[in-house]
């Protein structure tokens, strides 16, 4: 048996990889050939439409005889504004996750009593099947949580009696059950991590009963298990702009895509979070983070304006950060004058910044939404100066509540979980595959026999 080196492998890989360019690159040209919507874009920035959806919609601009007007934007869970939802249950003083769910789930708003009965089923969701801690999560860790979310939670569907039951009451038990068991998962997988990773101590705590999501969360992942009242509610309002973003976004339209072949409800969840996962969907969070560690390295008085902006034009020339000509966190593929998450997340963490003395970082991420925001509009030439996204902040508020970096996707998937079933629940209802066609550009060509084939000069 003939052992190859690594480096003929690397050697060959190479080889490889430069035939698969040559013969898969599409030019971006060709798509304005054929009048293929690249990226199920319109020329204008403007989605294609591509199904009906009462669960989520974003409202990010109008269209005037096909032109697209920016507007101040808004965010709608089954029609209802999220920031009057936001603004109800802060002003009773009360979570809002649990409630958010329900309203998604059922497309209505519960009562007191609909929802003290739907968060005691939750409760009642909130244990994993016998021995699963052991046999799944801890004995085979993984460096990446989400990576670990998507394999543990394909693996329930070998505990489920009936798992490929695609009818309305069980793909909702289903549901149900996934939005009360995914932050244990998540929360279990980042202690695996840890302790195998990382050498800590293995901490597993059990849920508690009674008391929320967002609350749930930072007992399991805190070690000694403290928290303020001030932090779970800064966990659930994330949670909350987190869990629906309407069915355009790439890991809602996945779902509906899987969805329609008539697959399980663990595939299905599986395939949402491979998309989120990343970096240009949920894992742009982790972006932004990292981009304010090299502008706090490279910019030695952040109160500086001018060396500020020198930054961030580098940022923007591809001249510094990852060299890509991106300031991350910002502008958003609907929202053009204002992201509504972003309008509350930033108020709240402005808040909590106060308490934790960490004014200086908070005006840190102001200061460069503001003056980022006037760079890229005199650099693209819009007619509008590009806001932040919900990505601005959202780590912010992340590293102030003290949870790691390997949670931060996670999180967002956990929350959005509960999205990603309102979407599914509606797709099987549809019960129509999705099946969509392409321009094929390959020439017709005969088959060659093996011993006349020849390689192609050049290679």
């Amino acid at each position: 048996m003939v052992i190859r080196s690594n480096s003929i492998i690397e050697e060959r890989l190479d080889e490889l990889a430069k035939v698969v360019q040559s013969n898969s690159y599409i030019s971006p040209e060709l798509y304005n050939r054929y009048n293929v919507k690249r990226g199920l874009r319109n020329q204008n920035g403007t989605g294609v439409l591509v199904g009906i959806t009462r669960v989520g919609s974003v409202i990010g601009y109008d269209q005037t005889d096909g032109a697209k007007i920016p507007v101040e934007g808004n965010l709608y869970y089954r029609g209802v504004d999220m920031s009057d939802i936001v603004s109800g249950f802060q002003s009773d003083g009360r979570m809002g996750f649990e409630e958010v769910v329900y309203l998604l789930l059922f497309g209505e708003l519960p009562t007191r009593e609909q929802l003290a009965d739907f968060n005691e089923l939750l409760d009642a969701c909130r244990e994993l099947p016998h021995s699963y801690k052991e046999d799944v999560i801890l004995k085979i860790p993984s460096q990446n949580i989400m990576n670990k979310l998507q394999r543990t939670i394909l693996t329930l569907y070998s505990y489920d009696e009936n798992p490929d039951d695609t009818s309305v009451r069980n793909v909702l038990a289903q549901s149900i059950n996934l939005i009360a068991k995914t932050p244990l998962i998540a929360a279990y997988a980042y202690q695996a991590k840890r302790h195998y990773f990382d050498n800590q101590s293995l901490v597993l705590h059990t849920p508690k009963v009674g008391v929320g999501t967002a609350e749930n969360m930072l007992h399991l992942i805190r070690t000694d298990s403290n928290y303020t009242r001030e932090e779970v509610e800064m966990l659930d309002l994330l949670m909350v702009v987190h869990a629906e973003h309407g069915g355009g976004n790439n890991s809602s339209f996945a779902t509906h895509v899987v969805s329609s072949s008539g697959t399980d409800t663990y595939s299905a969840m599986a395939t949402a979070i491979g998309a989120l996962k990343g970096p240009k969907h949920g894992g742009a969070n982790l972006m932004v983070a990292s981009m304010f560690e090299e502008i706090k390295k490279n910019v030695s008085n952040w109160e500086n304006e001018a060396d500020l902006s020198d930054y961030l034009a580098k940022i923007l020339d591809k001249k510094a950060f990852d060299g890509k000509g991106l300031i991350y966190g910002m502008g958003h593929a609907v929202y053009t004058l204002s992201d509504p998450r972003t309008v509350l997340l930033k108020k709240k963490a402005q808040e909590l910044s106060r308490h934790k003395g960490l004014d200086r970082e908070y005006n840190l991420i102001a200061d460069v939404e503001r003056i980022s925001s006037k760079l890229i509009q005199e650099k693209t030439n819009k007619d509008y100066a590009p806001s932040a996204n919900v990505d601005m902040y959202s780590g912010f508020v992340f590293d102030m509540l003290g949870i790691p970096r390997d949670l931060f996707t996670p999180i967002f998937a956990v929350s959005r979980i509960a999205g990603w079933s309102a979407h599914r629940l509606e797709q099987i209802l549809d019960d129509k595959i999705m099946r969509p066609a392409y321009v094929n550009l390959s020439e017709l060509r005969p088959y060659t026999p093996i011993d006349e084939r020849v390689i192609p000069s050049g290679e």
